[in-house]
């Protein structure tokens, strides 16, 4: 049964998080399966490049651009009603990530491992930021499933560590299920104690003013976006002018459009 809004609104509001079980097609996460250890290698290069290989096993950011599963992934919006209900209008792709949590890793992703929020400026009820967390392999305590502690996006505090041990949940669910988290929650990643790697998409969401982690549009270029809803997502009606020339054009031509907020 499809979740309403209404019921929507009261789980994040109250916890701070919603599962949505198996959401993408298994054909998609079939292929989710086959391109992340492709993208994971290309970002493996310039990790190793400039030095920052330690910790980073699995890790791998900002994955648009390649014309696979992953931009294909993008291109079904998966679960934007509710991603608009969140913002109450407009929003942009604030990054776009995958981890692959390989088993027993001793150079696994550490930011990941240790309870954090997503968003550095504590915002309680004003909404800045929402997390997105694919399944793309089933997600099992015994394969670190993320640890979630409901309720904690209220309070600016960090919890102490005991309680946030001992009042975690796991975020468990087949593959293709998805995860949607305020971004104020604290929440962490688990160590995998399988023999199998255990992989995930991990997104973040935000108000188009926020600036992105990764200036898409410019890492891109002007003729990616295939469509208007592609566009808006991936922060081209955002811009920030850099010339007068920019500055100065009509309404359908600037590079911050109407209804950004």
């Amino acid at each position: 049964m499809k979740l309403s809004i209404i019921d929507f609104e009261r789980q994040i509001a109250e916890t701070g998080f919603v599962i949505f079980d198996q959401v993408v097609a298994p054909d998609l996460v079939k292929r989710l399966r086959a391109d992340i250890p492709r993208k994971q290698d290309i970002c493996r290069h310039w990790q190793r490049k400039n030095g920052l290989e330690s910790g980073m096993d699995g890790a791998a950011h900002h994955i648009v651009g390649g014309a696979d599963g992953l931009d294909e992934y993008l291109s079904h919006f998966y679960l934007d009603v509710y991603i608009r209900a969140y913002f109450d209008g407009e929003y942009i792709l604030n990054s776009y990530g995958a981890l692959n949590n390989m088993p027993r890793s001793e150079n696994a992703y550490r930011h990941g491992q240790n309870f954090h929020r997503d968003v550095r400026t504590y915002s309680r009820d004003f909404r800045l930021m929402l997390n997105m967390l694919v399944m793309v392999d089933d997600f099992t305590v015994e394969n670190g499933a993320t640890k979630l502690l409901p309720g904690s996006h209220l309070k600016k505090e960090r919890p102490e560590e005991e309680h946030l041990f001992a009042n975690a949940v796991r975020a468990i669910g087949k593959a293709g299920s998805i995860l949607l988290f305020d971004s104020n929650l604290w929440h962490s990643a688990a160590p995998n104690f399988t023999s199998l790697p255990r992989m995930a998409l991990t997104l973040t969401f935000t108000r188009p003013f926020f600036k992105q982690q990764m200036d898409y549009p410019r890492m891109l270029g002007e003729t990616f976006p295939v469509n208007e809803k592609m566009r808006q997502l991936l922060g081209y009606n955002a811009r920030v002018p850099s010339s007068y020339d920019e500055w100065y054009q009509p309404p359908e031509k600037r590079m911050y459009k109407p209804g950004q907020g």
